[in-house]
């Protein structure tokens, strides 16, 4: 080799090290030995949101083998406080469990461009940051649906806990099934204020009952017991939600339920491969993390014909065919 020629190898060969690799500019990189952090806004013991969301964690550490920390944090304040703690400290993925963690994540996200901030809801994205996005709506309509049928006074009642838009909108869902198994029906909606208070909840759902409503459905976290115990004690009809919660309270007809250890597993696998673009990842009821799941004890008190209807109506959701209202967030 010529001298010009071992010169130009010399000056060149460094420069080519420092570029991307192709198909990899602009994503973060997962870092060696991968660790990954979950935020939830209330307690993991609630046997429904947050159970589901601690439960994917300790699902991507047992087959990724990454190494995995849990927090509750209630405040926004607290929530980028957290974010942050984990980010300085190296985690290649952090997960905000709900809509009302997106903020904070973007806040510190552009601090931290090598750490990976995942929400499980919301529209906030970037270069390191996407949500989760679960049409729950999908199988919270067919909750609804069966309502419409079965109902013998046309009232349902929808629990909530904070009156966020992901529950609003699955509340949505659920009228306009209530609607379409009888357009005479009519829901009305409470809001606690809190995903914790059962008692609440409970005195929630009595007023419901008193008003009528012989079904209900909750999007209320820890606080769905009371929301069940106030249907077995009066002897109505609930729904579950987020979680398969039919073997909860024996008034729960169906759950409306989210795969959350397998899409989880499925987000963390992206990040730890390099492979994260900062782009929504949907699930409804055709991907299989979003399902609707009969309460096998109490099938047999539901009509033929209603649960015939639940299932080509459930096909018509997967074609396209139907398209089940959302919220706008």
């Amino acid at each position: 080799m010529s001298n010009r020629r071992l010169f130009l190898a010399l000056l060149v060969s460094p420069l080519l090290a420092t570029l991307p690799s192709c198909g990899q500019a602009g994503r973060p990189k997962a870092p060696a030995g991968f660790r990954v952090a979950l935020l939830t806004p209330g307690p993991v013991s609630d046997a429904g949101w947050n159970a589901g969301a601690y439960e994917g964690l300790k699902a991507i550490e047992k087959e990724l083998g990454a190494k995995v920390s849990h927090v509750q944090a209630r405040t926004p304040s607290e929530f980028e406080e957290q974010f942050r703690a984990y980010a300085s400290d190296g985690y290649s993925l952090c997960f905000g469990h709900g809509f009302e963690f997106q903020d904070a994540a973007a806040r510190v996200a552009k601090d931290f461009p090598e750490t990976v901030f995942v929400t499980t809801s919301g529209s906030r994205t970037s270069r390191n940051q996407a949500p989760l996005v679960f049409e729950l709506e999908q199988a919270t309509y067919l909750c609804g649906l069966v309502a419409g049928r079965m109902s013998k006074t046309a009232k349902a009642g929808m629990v909530g806990g904070v009156e966020l838009p992901s529950i609003k909108s699955t509340f949505l869902a659920f009228e306009a099934g209530l609607k379409a198994g009888n357009p005479g029906a009519a829901a009305t909606s409470v809001f606690t204020g809190s995903f914790e208070d059962v008692a609440g909840a409970r005195a929630a759902s009595l007023a419901l009952i008193d008003q009528g409503s012989d079904f209900l459905f909750h999007n209320a976290n820890a606080a769905a017991l009371g929301v069940f115990n106030a249907a077995t004690e009066r002897g109505v009809y609930a729904f579950g939600s987020n979680r398969d919660q039919n073997a909860l309270a024996p008034s729960v007809l169906a759950s409306a339920v989210i795969d959350l250890p397998r899409a989880f597993v499925e987000a963390a696998r992206t990040v730890r491969e390099g492979r994260f673009d900062g782009q929504p990842i949907r699930y409804g009821l055709k991907s299989g993390v979003i399902s609707f799941v009969w309460n096998p004890a109490l099938l047999g008190r539901v009509p033929a014909p209603v649960v015939d209807e639940v299932e080509r109506t459930r096909e018509r959701i997967v074609s396209g065919a139907l398209v089940v209202p959302r919220g706008n967030f």
